[in-house]
């Protein structure tokens, strides 16, 4: 076994009376893809924001393994650091593709944005790149100069899935990144984003309340009520046969509805 790229332990988060996230811990393996369920509240942003380093919890640590081998705690990391990984290392896919791009910049710009953020300054090999990566993600390469403002809700997310992807990470952070696209667009998308993780061997971790996006993408699942991890498992194992009466309704409302 690999050692895990990711190690999550003890973290908690509360908003005066209110807990945000409680005792949560686990690994993430490279490659490995975990999502974390759980209805509106349940804390499963609230853990995505603590473990991509937007948010310092209470107490806890979230330690990542950087390319020399050395296990870090995030929270120990300067600030230039912090930023350096957040544009090469890893990425973050936000429901909402226009908090992701820069949207007064090109679609070839946003992806060549974070090449050079990483010291690439060729312009025809970065427009190469940026060319590449659109087609990659199912956009017509004669869009490169488009911004995202004129694409549909479906193909900014695709562009600022090409935008994080572009820098090779290892570890990419998904908030909802099917929410609010319409059932066919949803179904392109999911496709894509399956394809590119197994190619790439990304490690994910996922944020969705849709139970369907679990299964497809994740091989791991933390399902979270009221702050709590309650259940975990592999995801075929959690959701066909779940322990607990929460994740029990969870599945039982999706297969109703």
């Amino acid at each position: 076994m690999n050692d895990p790229l990711l190690v999550v332990e003890g973290l908690a988060k509360s908003y005066g009376g209110r807990m945000g996230c409680a005792d949560v811990s686990f690994t993430l393996e490279p490659g490995e893809v975990l999502a974390i369920v759980g209805e509106s509240g349940s804390g499963k942003t609230t853990l995505l924001n603590l473990i991509s380093g937007q948010l310092p919890p209470d107490q806890g640590r979230v330690a990542y393994r950087m390319r020399d081998g050395a296990l870090r705690n995030i929270l120990d990391l300067t600030e230039a650091e912090r930023r350096f990984l957040a544009r090469t290392d890893w990425g973050f896919v936000h429901q909402d593709a226009r908090n992701g791009l820069r949207m007064g910049v090109s679609a070839g710009g946003n992806i060549g944005e974070r090449l050079m953020g990483i010291g690439d300054r060729h312009y025809g090999k970065i427009r190469d790149v940026a060319l590449n990566w659109l087609d990659r993600v199912e956009i017509d390469p004669a869009r490169i100069d488009d911004k995202p403002g004129q694409f549909s809700g479906g193909m900014r997310q695709r562009l600022q899935i090409a935008r994080n992807l572009v820098t090779n990470p290892r570890l990419v952070f998904m908030d909802e990144p099917t929410g609010g696209l319409d059932v066919s667009v949803q179904a392109r998308l999911l496709d894509l984003i399956r394809g590119l993780v197994a190619e790439l061997g990304l490690a994910v971790v996922l944020v969705t309340h849709d139970l369907a996006v679990a299964r497809l993408l994740s091989h791991r699942i933390l399902v979270m009520k009221g702050g709590y991890v309650i259940e975990a498992g592999l995801t075929d194992r959690v959701l066909d046969d779940p322990q607990e009466a929460y994740t029990q309704l969870l599945v039982s409302s999706v297969l109703a509805a």
